[in-house]
């Protein structure tokens, strides 16, 4: 019984330091890392000649975010309403993201450009979870070459991209005997 007693007391000790820690990230978050974050983005965004805005959100309490917005244009589609009434398709160009979730942690995501009234829009992209202690500056370069590298392919798209996708009856089957035993 001792034994877990000792199990249970070891877990509420965990809870307790999760819960200082949620706390501890959220002030971090308000007195340094919010603007070291927007920093970091505007120096690299201006350093390779990236146009973009670097937009802060702190319209919930210790859920804030730091965007990088590549904005919108016109798509170049046009769509034809009636008659000579024609009106031009939006295109969101993208954006990386810095989420403060609710544990006070940093989620670090891509938001894929989409054109409104124009296919599926894909969801975001989450790069990683992190503690406000383990955004280092070679972090932020690596998302945002992550971020351009995903924007590039989706304005890059073509058929090429799906070449290695199995399609067909045997696209799920079983190795061959002699290719398993190597």
């Amino acid at each position: 019984m001792d034994s877990q007693i000792n199990n249970l007391k070891r877990r509420v000790e965990r809870y307790k330091e999760v819960l200082e820690n949620t706390n501890e990230y959220r002030e971090i978050w308000g007195k340094e890392l919010r603007d070291s974050i927007s920093k970091q983005l505007k120096t690299l965004a201006d350093a390779c000649g990236l146009s973009a805005v670097v937009e802060v959100n702190e319209a919930t309490k210790n859920l804030g975010s730091v965007v990088l917005n590549l904005g919108s244009v016109e798509s170049g589609l046009v769509q034809l309403l009636s008659g000579q009434i024609q009106r031009d398709l939006v295109k969101f160009k993208g954006s990386l993201a810095y989420q403060q979730l609710f544990n006070g942690k940093i989620m670090v995501s891509i938001n894929y450009p989409q054109i409104e009234a124009y296919g599926q829009a894909l969801g975001p992209k989450v790069i990683a979870i992190y503690r406000p202690e383990e955004l280092k500056e070679p972090f932020f370069i690596r998302h945002l070459e992550l971020f351009v590298n995903e924007i590039t392919q989706w304005e890059d798209f073509d058929d090429d991209q799906q070449a290695n996708t199995p399609i067909g009856f045997h696209s799920g089957a079983a190795p061959k005997a002699e290719d398993a035993s190597q």
